[in-house]
């Protein structure tokens, strides 16, 4: 079914093309005057995990990383805190991170299922549909809260204490108007995400609408990218040498090189100050003009897969194919632990147990990821997983008989019950947790390779904090059989806040882009017999238009270049019109002919107004840009006869 004309039911005037295409590189227009930063800040805004670093524009090679949090898991890095927000009941922010964990678990029972408390919540900005600054987020009593809101609290609790540690390190207050911030988001996500990143910020008082310049949108795939430009030898494994490489060889252990890894960071935690020379790295070094290599970003809610391609002689990045991936984060393992509990103790049992004590649940899980962290490929001995009390409790109560008997009961054989509270999974039953998760990147990977674009692959980087897993590099090792090296850099997890950091610090270092979708405006066009379908035709002082043409400025996974403009000039349909409406439209599809074909969204609207004013030109001529290559596109509307002019970020919130 045709979808109605957007232009005929808003009765809006519409705008005609006046000239053809023109391509601007960014001498030719630039619109930004460059602000002297002092800092740059960015902010690794994880599913699982979060933090910041920064490094001094006079000291571009000295990135530092947050003070370290107070508490922390077993076996787990604490240079980043968990992303869990807690609310008063009142729906007022307590707390982030680690605090928010340990005061909602110190709660009563019956006190916790007032408070909202939030985790993982980052993956709703990537799996809503319908995505909106009204989009509503569930605590863990299953109240709702406002995902703006949630976000928001998030980025001010991290202006808050990055500034705090920058006036500690002034010895006064430190101006927010000195630092320039940088945001990382998946490279997968769309651009209602995207923009739902920047909304939030200007909420939390990270930066002004009227400077939004001031933040960068960092893909995190490319942070990493720019990051792993920097690596020296030992500063990473190479699971694809054959020789013994920091000390470790890969025909040894697969996991033997990352524990090694993080004895080194361990180690060397003191000093939050990383140094990044100013040279390139030796890997780097290996490369040459065209020489092309995979990013691998395995987080916790996604995993995204970049390709880049070097260009000499300043080593610059060119993106070869349009940043790919999915939902194939590490917490999937997590849905399926709770598939398996739901499995012996019932669906409608671990249902009610999650909203009746929620902070046990928290509990649970914590205990669940320790032991998550220690499967490896290899293990012969079990896995034990203490089970909260209360759930032990609660279950007896629920049931009428105890964990032990519904474990009899379940048929599960590779999960048993251990006499000190625990549930004992023998490693195969851990492993096969993994399996669905492991399959779906592997088989994403697979298929990239398949592509023409992505032959002759010199490495891959896996990063991020699933990166880490074992089991995940020796599954990468099978499928790759030599074809690429793998290199896994040291403290892994914080790859891509240091190269937000770097990306910051000079954003141009990725010159060329592949668009992710085709962008164009609604125009109205003369209308031609037998060319446009009759019902587009409309017809205005007795001219015959065809509405609803989608007036593509650039298709997708086109290629463009770092700053390129595209330019076009309108004039209104209608010469008396007082304000100049111009609707931006995208598409997935390379190839779009109306506004109204399926898939085509809205994503922005310039406004333009020209009331009590007169073009001395026989047309007034509006001037359209738009310009790409960057990790968000800019539009801007300017009247030719009065350089009046308004401007916008693309999105379709």
């Amino acid at each position: 079914m045709a979808t109605p004309s957007p232009a005929k039911s808003m009765g809006d005037p519409g705008i005609t093309p006046l000239s053809p295409t023109h391509i601007l590189n960014d001498s030719e227009e630039n619109e930004t005057t460059r602000h002297p930063y002092v800092v740059v800040v960015a902010i690794d805004f994880g599913t699982t995990s979060s933090g910041y670093a920064y490094a001094f524009t006079k000291e571009p090679e000295c990135i530092h990383t947050m003070r370290r949090w107070e508490g922390g898991d077993p076996g787990v890095s604490n240079q980043k805190t968990p992303t869990t927000i807690l609310l008063t009941p009142d729906k007022k922010f307590h707390s982030f991170g680690y605090a928010a964990r340990d005061f909602y678990h110190d709660l009563d029972p019956t006190e916790s299922k007032q408070w909202l408390y939030l985790e993982k919540f980052k993956m709703n900005l990537h799996t809503t549909a319908n995505l909106s600054i009204d989009t509503d987020l569930h605590a863990a009593n299953g109240k709702k809260v406002k995902a703006l809101d949630i976000f928001a609290y998030a980025l001010a609790f991290f202006k808050e204490q990055a500034l705090k540690e920058l006036s500690d390190q002034a010895g006064s207050d430190f101006d927010n108007a000195d630092v320039r911030w940088v945001i990382t988001v998946p490279a997968i996500w769309k651009m209602p995400a995207k923009q739902f990143m920047r909304e939030a910020s200007y909420k939390a008082g990270l930066v002004s609408r009227d400077n939004p310049d001031q933040l960068i949108i960092a893909l995190e795939p490319e942070a990493a990218s720019i990051y792993c430009r920097k690596l020296r030898l030992h500063q990473m494994v190479d699971l694809g040498n054959k020789t013994a490489f920091n000390g470790y060889s890969p025909t040894e252990n697969v996991g033997m090189g990352m524990t090694q890894a993080k004895e080194h960071v361990r180690r060397n935690r003191q000093s939050r100050t990383f140094l990044v020379e100013n040279v390139i790295g030796e890997l780097w070094s290996e490369l040459t003009e065209g020489d092309r290599y995979v990013v691998v970003d395995c987080g916790g809610g996604t995993v995204d897969l970049t390709v880049h391609q070097i260009r000499m002689p300043e080593g610059h990045l060119k993106e070869l194919y349009k940043a790919s991936g999915g939902p194939y984060g590490s917490l999937g393992i997590d849905y399926e632990f709770e598939k398996l509990l739901c499995k012996i103790f019932g669906q409608d049992f671990i249902d009610q147990f999650k909203i009746k004590r929620p902070a046990a649940w928290v509990d649970l899980m914590i205990a669940f990821e320790s032991r998550k962290r220690a499967a490896t490929p290899d293990r012969s001995n079990p896995l034990n997983i203490n089970l909260p009390f209360s759930f032990i409790d609660y279950y007896k109560k629920f049931r009428g008989h105890s964990v032990e008997h519904a474990l009899r009961k379940s048929n599960v054989d590779f999960v048993k019950w251990s006499s000190q509270g625990m549930l004992r999974m023998n490693p195969d039953a851990m492993n096969a947790l993994f399996k669905p998760t492991i399959d779906h990147i592997i088989q994403h990977l697979t298929e990239l390779f398949d592509k023409p674009e992505v032959t002759d692959i010199k490495f891959l980087f896996l990063v991020g904090g699933f990166a880490e897993s074992p089991l995940l590099q020796q599954a990468v090792q099978k499928m790759l059989q030599g074809r690429s090296r793998i290199i896994i850099p040291h403290d892994v997890g914080l790859t891509i806040l240091k190269g937000a950091v770097l990306f910051g610090l000079d954003p141009s270092v990725i010159k060329v882009r592949r668009s992710p979708l085709t962008y164009g405006v609604g125009v109205l066009n003369r209308f031609v017999e037998g060319k446009h379908p009759p019902e587009k035709m409309i017809v205005k002082d007795s001219t015959r238009w065809c509405t609803d043409v989608f007036d593509t400025f650039i298709s997708a996974d086109q290629s463009v270049a770092l700053g390129e403009t595209v330019k076009r000039s309108y004039t209104p349909a209608k010469p008396s019109q007082q304000v100049i409406v111009i609707h931006v439209y995208c598409s997935e599809k390379e190839s779009v002919s109306f506004i109204t074909d399926p898939g085509v969204r809205k994503c922005g609207t310039l406004k333009l107004d020209v009331s009590g004013t007169e073009s001395p030109a026989a047309r007034r001529e509006i001037q359209t840009l738009m310009q790409f290559g960057d990790t968000e596109i800019r539009a801007m509307a300017v009247d030719v006869a009065t350089s009046r002019s308004v401007k916008m970020k693309v999105w379709s919130l």
